[in-house]
């Protein structure tokens, strides 16, 4: 048996799989060799890597294509506009004849059903908003870029505000509410459970301030984005929906946080599914190095626990990034598919990561990962899968199949016409601004919300000192972001990353 037709066989799938190319050893490349990921796999994650300029966004646009074919939607963000070429066929030449012939791939041009959005008004597709009180204090906390101590006082605030029962729209909500946390009324409000410093206050309002300059203040409002939206077949093809990110460049961690915002929806909505045929929903983090950088323990715990148990829901995640190290152990752990792209070996930290990036991957009598890592060329990776029992596949240098659909992007006026006429559009086009925090406070009429199901027995502060503290312990704000049915808890409860869980 050839070293090609022996990786072949560890990929031999008899269900639904993603076709992803032919395998190539001693520079021979065995069209009938083929590279695939088992469907009912992907929801056991991924990851794609590889230095600039070596195939990742066509690898994506590729993934994307194949989950799309199979009924699978898919969530992408599309930085440069690269991507929307997923909604046009693509055009034959001699470079996709070649690549075609030495995959062993039908070519033939293809174009798929896509949606275009943007994170807040003010960009080129189909507006989606959050509010303050859904993101919750955690995701917040990492745009913001606020420390621990930081945090955990706007833990403190968004408890309050879930107590009294004031909905945190948007950014001028958020700053009503701090700005009476730290007058004398405020001051009494928050009495036996902390307060808000005039110092940590002054720093969260004008992190705040510099969010809305970046744009932050277009995306905090209503109508809020239904992840339902995102999950959405059309002729039995699953919608791919792009996230046209062009004026957010200048904040890449709203749009990285956003997604992880969507992701904990996502989970603490669907029921459980167990082991499925295919995926709910796959969502791509692209950049994801940003995802990580800066965050706090208390995010990447969550963010850990969540690629842990999401795939129970249905829902397959891929982290693209230049470097697997940029992925946290404890996550990377987790990224059952490995797409690798070549890497640079330049410097000596580029050798140490290489070096690094070598050991993750099982042993191979067929390859020298560390050489074969420099030496691939553009749309070849180093690839090892789940097979459908569950077990890693044999590492393969793959020489990748050319996507189907437009390899460029449409523009920007080809994608402003179609997110206009998309079903998305009445829906979230206009912004809807009712009475809230700000509203409420400045009329002051935030009166105590009244218990709907179990009233709050009478402060005993007299017979029974320090109450609050014994229910919320030492650690008042955390211990309540954690737990979703506390004694204390009212009509808004929250679960993982804080986010807000709505009564549905």
């Amino acid at each position: 048996m050839t070293a090609q037709a022996e990786i072949a066989a560890g990929y031999a799938s008899e269900g639904a799989a993603i076709e992803l190319g032919a395998v190539l050893v001693d520079g021979t490349v065995e069209p009938a060799a083929h590279v695939r990921i088992p469907l009912s796999m992907v929801n056991r994650h991924g990851l794609v890597a590889g230095a600039t300029g070596t195939g990742k966004t066509k690898t994506l646009q590729l993934l994307a294509e194949q989950l799309s074919d199979n009924g699978v939607p898919v969530l992408m963000a599309d930085v440069k506009g690269d991507l929307s070429g997923l909604s046009q066929q693509g055009t034959e030449s001699d470079r996709t004849k070649t690549r075609a012939a030495d995959t062993g791939d039908d070519w033939q041009p293809q174009s798929f059903p896509v949606q275009f959005l943007s994170i807040g008004t003010g960009g080129i597709g189909v507006p989606l908003r959050a509010t303050i009180t859904s993101f919750g204090p955690i995701l917040l906390s990492k745009v913001l870029g606020l420390n621990d101590t930081q945090e955990s006082t706007l833990g403190l605030i968004f408890h309050w505000a879930d107590s009294r029962g004031l909905p945190l729209l948007d950014t001028k909500d958020l700053r009503s509410v701090i700005q009476h946390l730290t007058s004398d009324e405020g001051k009494a409000d928050l009495k036996g459970i902390g307060g808000v410093s005039s110092s940590t206050a002054g720093v969260i309002l004008r992190a705040l301030v510099n969010l809305e300059a970046q744009g932050g203040d277009r995306f905090f409002g209503e109508p809020e984005l239904d992840p339902a939206d995102l999950m959405r077949e059309r002729d039995g093809k699953g919608v791919v929906s792009l996230l046209e990110l062009a004026e957010l460049q200048g904040n890449p961690a709203l749009f990285s946080t956003f997604l992880m915002w969507l992701l904990a929806e996502l989970f603490e909505t669907l029921p459980e599914e167990g082991d499925v045929e295919k995926p709910k929903l796959v969502f791509f983090f692209d950049e994801a190095h940003l995802l990580f950088s800066g965050a706090s323990k208390a995010f990447l715990d969550q963010i850990t626990q969540t690629v842990k148990l999401i795939r129970s829901k249905g829902i397959g995640v891929f982290f693209c990034t230049q470097l697997p190290t940029d992925i946290p152990n404890d996550v990377l752990s987790q990224l059952g598919a490995r797409v690798q792209h070549a890497l640079r070996a330049f410097t000596p930290d580029d050798q140490k990561a290489l070096a690094r990036t070598v050991k993750t991957y099982p042993t191979t009598p067929h390859y020298d990962l560390e050489k074969a890592l420099t030496s691939l060329g553009i749309g070849e990776a180093v690839i090892t899968v789940l097979s459908e029992k569950g077990a890693p596949t044999p590492v393969a240098w793959t020489r990748l199949r050319a996507p189907r659909s437009l390899m460029d992007t449409i523009g920007n006026d080809a994608i402003k016409q179609a997110s206009q006429q998309s079903e998305l559009h009445g829906k979230y086009a206009e912004t809807v601004d009712r009475e809230s925090a700000y509203e409420q406070l400045m009329q002051k009429v935030a009166p105590p919300q009244q218990e709907q199901q179990t009233p709050e027995p009478p402060r005993q502060e007299k017979e029974e000192p320090g109450l609050v503290e014994k229910v919320l312990g030492n650690s008042a704000v955390k211990s309540f972001l954690r737990s979703a049915g506390s004694a204390l808890a009212r009509e808004i409860t929250r679960g993982i990353f804080g986010t807000s869980r709505k009564r549905r």
